[in-house]
């Protein structure tokens, strides 16, 4: 994918949705070669173009989600990986930043991945990484496992640290995500106690889904960027999170 897609991707995922015109100042071409970039993204199932607009899509598949804000997750996953030493073992949870974090870290670093997520067992597999694979049921989109069993093999495992993603956080109802299958295997993971890490950009800041992630006082550490407003910064320091920040 070239890098004005990449931007355009971005630009419609933040604002929900964006006209045409709009993105041909952002992104400096004509609204001719928008509208063709538009068709092309909308083909590959990458948003939706609408009457003179764009709109974003709501998909948790792997593929997609990682041309979103590409070069910010980059920063965000080696940020995440400067948290982690060398032969610890790491649970990683799904979802594109947590993806990125896996590679660099079984790239870089002597470490044991254990993870519910074919995609990020796949992207693994020409490293040295020891990666643990867990069972379940498979979620076709998201490329990840859910359930009961899943759960029970979240018991019957030990690692330091857990990453995760969010989908949303608002000061008083917390992290929250879309999905509740998948936020009932992350509270498992979180209620293992281990340093629990939250890795995502500053644009879910403000967004309320259906279902809880982590209780009070379970989530530990917050890795964003520092388009993070004050207000979220100042709520999250409430909550005992301490936060990483990187450039927006």
């Amino acid at each position: 994918m070239n890098p004005r897609h990449q931007l355009i991707l971005t630009l419609v995922h933040q604002a929900r949705k964006m006209s045409v015109s709009e993105l041909s100042r952002h992104t400096g071409v004509s609204e001719v070669t928008v509208r063709n970039d538009l068709t092309a993204l909308e083909k590959q199932g990458l948003l939706r173009r609408v009457h003179g607009s764009a709109m974003a899509l709501e998909t948790d598949d792997p593929d997609a989600r990682m041309n979103i804000n590409y070069l910010l997750k980059e920063r965000l996953a080696e940020r995440a990986a400067q948290l982690v030493e060398d032969g610890e073992t790491v649970f990683i949870e799904g979802g594109s930043a947590n993806a990125m974090l896996a590679r660099h870290l079984a790239l870089h670093k002597r470490v044991t991945i254990i993870t519910i997520s074919s995609y990020i067992a796949h992207l693994l597999k020409d490293t040295p990484a020891q990666v643990v694979l867990l069972g379940g049921l498979f979620q076709h989109q998201s490329e990840s496992v859910v359930g009961p069993l899943t759960r029970l093999c979240i018991e019957q495992v030990h690692f330091s640290k857990a990453f995760i993603g969010v989908d949303g956080f608002h000061p008083e109802m917390g992290f929250t995500g879309r999905d509740m299958m998948r936020a009932d295997v992350v509270n498992s993971v979180l209620a293992k106690g281990m340093t629990n890490v939250v890795i995502t950009d500053s644009s879910k800041f403000g967004a309320i889904h259906p279902s809880q992630l982590g209780a009070p006082g379970q989530i530990n550490v917050l890795v964003t960027d520092d388009a993070l407003p004050a207000p979220m910064r100042a709520a999250i320091a409430a909550k005992g999170i301490t936060l990483h920040c990187v450039a927006a």
